[in-house]
């Protein structure tokens, strides 16, 4: 039986409101800097038609590749399941294709070229952020 640290649930709370935290007070830091205007809480807007694209094929390619693998994956032993399989691998791959796509389109096409090296920085701060609270168990709190 398994048995759950009564303070389980609000150090999660208390993980997830710091990490969101950080990661919006960075964003907004980084914009005020570089004089770029502030996205859409909760929206993703296209730069143009082709960034439209280029995003739905690479979301549908994602949704391929995480069926195909949690398919190919559970055809197997579960102590010999393929990591770059495993669908926490998958998403970190797609939310690093898509942001790169992005900064690439924001590069080409945005009207204020400076959004792209936002889009970079922050994209590197969250990959950081998120590989040192997964590597720390969590800052140590789980």
């Amino acid at each position: 039986m398994y048995v759950i640290d009564p303070m389980f649930w609000p150090k999660l709370l208390l993980l997830i409101t710091s990490v969101g935290a950080l990661i919006y007070f960075f964003e907004f830091g980084l914009r005020k800097w570089l004089k770029v205007e502030k996205k859409k809480f909760f929206s993703y807007n296209h730069i143009n038609d082709k960034h439209k694209k280029v995003d739905w094929t690479i979301r549908i390619g994602f949704l391929v590749t995480i069926l195909a693998g949690g398919i190919f994956n559970m055809t197997r032993n579960p102590m010999e399941w393929l990591w770059f399989l495993e669908p926490w691998f998958l998403l970190f791959v797609f939310i690093g294709v898509s942001e790169i796509a992005r900064a690439f389109m924001e590069w080409k096409y945005a009207e204020n070229r400076r959004a792209y090296m936002v889009t970079i920085i922050s994209l590197a701060f969250v990959l950081i952020l998120l590989f040192t609270v997964i590597k720390t168990d969590f800052f140590w709190m789980l």
